[in-house]
């Protein structure tokens, strides 16, 4: 194979040769025949005489340039600009050569003929080197005409990211696209052309021209633009029943990886209505490093991604407890894979196994606990009290006592905006924990605080994923009330925000993010239903549900009475966590504990009885 190979690249270069000296032979006379206003007179053909004496010299330097700047090199059917620019100096390096050495032969030659000679030679390597471009162009306008079986598309953004990713798709064999138009704000490139495709207007034209060009997919190549401009665009386009696609961002078009590969599907968070949360993690993530850090609940959707980024941050050891083997096993092979060198440890147990954590903690005795292991989902846990408080409320303090035990350094809880003024036994299970981190904290050497945040987009049993799958099956999509609404933030946010907690705690603060405006959850619906390219209550309908039981039509990030103080991030806040009787506290724990044992009926009238806040829907 790789013989044939050769052999067909040998002859390909062959034959450039001598196409080339044809070129080279007729480009000469050609001049003069030009010089001579296309007639040949005696002094034309003494002229054209010295050019034949002197072409066995002119072809050996000539080709040799030509293999100097490359031309037997390229691939020609991908040729560029650059190339251009090597055939132009090579015949600018032949047109010279030759005009100097005819000269040192006393070869006479009109004196405009060194420019003739030169822009021909160019004119006809070049017509020649770009035939395969000038073929595939005449082959795409072909296919634009008939356009069988490819999808009409329009690029928003004429700029280089655009030109890029217009480039790729009209060289690829592979393309399903057929571009019909670009947009671009820039009013220097209204009514022009951009690789033979039309700038037809701006972001005020898109939906006008996804109806007169029938266009079928919709590609946002601008990955300069701020948060919020790409959110304005998203929501022209989401008005029209296109699919969309986009550049993922900046860093992209300054690596040079701007490409087909590159653009993703438009989700649902690019729509949040706020830049995403920057909290700078790697100038606070030193206090990792050469640390042996614990993760409970480390396979699940918090718990996985804080292991991945305390593993690029060098610790001493990562140490991952999970009671379900399946998420265990899938984060262990991902970090052994991206992080060969890192000293990992996967366990599986449950954190309601007194004896199993307090082995784990002698064994190891972890600097930093992260933990992670709860049950969350509020309708499962209100058919189901008991298991809420045997595994949130007294997981989180056996693994809480635990670590003062052993000596942990800092231990950091995960909670939720649930936990305030909660309506459901989750919310309440969590509220309870908080509580249980205030009172360790007030009797341990060890750092206890707590992280509280909103809904996390793409976590398991979040309500995208519901969305998306529904839309898949042709709806409807189910959204529990038309005025219920959420925070939400990204799983990277939430984790960058539990980290920050980790470097700013003193102990006993509960750290809340600013997590901007709240989103309505049909409003997502119907952004997601057009971004999947459908109308809503036409090809997907939307059904109203009612609200779950302990569910809020929305949720709050703060009790009244706990007030924030401010931190180094203006974006994450510290609330004063309210004073309560600890020795009260822990004899209600141990009657909370016997009820929930003997999964006593009543268990959520103990919990209302020591969370205050905890407000019943049933």
């Amino acid at each position: 194979m790789f013989k044939n190979r050769s052999k067909k690249m040998t002859y390909r270069i062959i034959l450039l040769i001598l196409v080339d000296m044809l070129i080279i032979t007729l480009s000469g006379p050609l001049a003069i025949y030009v010089r001579y206003n296309l007639f040949f007179e005696a002094r034309a053909i003494e002229f054209i005489e010295n050019i034949f004496r002197y072409l066995p010299i002119n072809l050996i330097i000539t080709i040799g340039t030509f293999y100097v700047f490359r031309l037997y090199q390229g691939i020609w059917k991908y040729a560029s600009a650059s190339d251009l620019v090597n055939i132009i100096v090579a015949c600018l390096v032949s047109a010279v050569t030759q005009s100097v050495g005819m000269w040192l032969m006393h070869l006479d030659y009109p004196r405009s003929y060194p420019f003739m000679y030169f822009f021909i030679l160019t004119f006809g390597i070049s017509v020649f080197r770009f035939m395969y471009r000038i073929l595939g162009y005449v082959q795409q306008k072909k296919e634009g005409l008939i356009r069988t079986g490819k999808k009409n598309t329009m690029i928003v953004g004429a700029g280089e990211a655009g030109n890029t990713l217009l480039k790729e798709l009209q060289n690829s064999r592979f393309s399903e696209q057929y571009v019909c138009c670009l947009v671009d704000d820039d009013p220097g490139k209204q009514g022009k052309y951009l690789r033979g495709v039309p700038v037809e207007g701006t972001r005020n034209d898109i939906c006008r021209l996804a109806e007169e060009y029938d266009i079928d997919e919709i590609m946002i190549a601008i990955p300069s633009a701020p948060h919020g401009e790409i959110q304005e665009l998203l929501d022209i386009c989401s008005q029209t029943s296109c699919k969309l696609k986009v550049l993922p961002g900046l860093y992209q078009l300054a690596n040079g990886e701007v490409s087909i590969s590159k653009l993703r599907n438009v989700e649902i968070e690019d729509l949040l209505g706020r830049e995403p949360i920057d909290t700078k993690i790697d100038s606070i993530m030193d206090y990792v490093s050469g640390k042996t850090v614990l993760v409970t609940g480390g396979g699940g959707s918090i718990g996985s991604e804080l292991c991945r980024q305390i593993a690029r941050h060098e610790p001493k050891r990562l140490i991952i407890l999970d009671i379900y083997e399946n998420n265990a096993y899938d984060i262990q092979q991902e970090l052994k894979h991206d992080y060969p060198k890192l000293d990992l440890t996967v366990l599986i147990g449950s954190v309601r196994n007194t004896h199993r954590v307090n082995s784990i903690f002698e064994k190891y005795r972890p600097d930093i606990v992260y933990h992670a292991a709860a049950h969350k989902h509020v309708p499962l846990m209100e058919d189901s009290p008991n298991e809420a408080i045997k595994n949130n409320v007294f997981g989180t303090y056996k693994t809480a006592k635990a670590a003062d035990r052993y000596g942990t350094l800092r231990f950091v809880l995960i909670s939720t905006d649930k936990a305030v003024n909660p309506t459901n036994i989750m919310g309440a299970s969590k509220r309870l924990c908080e509580m249980i981190i205030q009172m360790m904290n007030d009797c341990s050497k060890t750092e206890f605080v707590a992280v509280r945040f909103g809904n996390v987009l793409g976590s398991n049993g979040s309500v995208i994923p519901l969305f998306k799958k529904q839309i898949e099956e042709g709806g409807p999509v189910t959204v529990t009330d038309p005025n219920i609404i959420r925070y939400f933030m990204t799983i990277p946010e939430a984790v960058s925000l539990v980290l920050q907690a980790g470097a700013f705690a003193k102990g006993g603060e509960i750290f809340v993010l600013d997590m901007g405006k709240p989103v309505k959850i049909l409003d997502l619906a119907l952004n997601l239903i057009r971004l999947s390219g459908y109308k809503p209550y036409e090809d997907i309908d939307i059904q109203f549900t009612g609200l779950r039981p302990g569910e809020k039509l929305y949720e709050e990030l703060l009790m009244d009475e706990e007030g924030l103080q401010s931190t180094k991030n203006k974006l994450i806040h510290i609330g004063k966590p309210i004073e309560f009787d600890e020795k009260l506290f822990l004899h209600q724990l141990e009657e909370l504990d016997r009820l929930s044992r003997e999964d006593n009926p009543h268990i959520k009238d103990k919990v209302a009885e020591i969370v205050t806040t905890y407000h019943r829907k049933d």
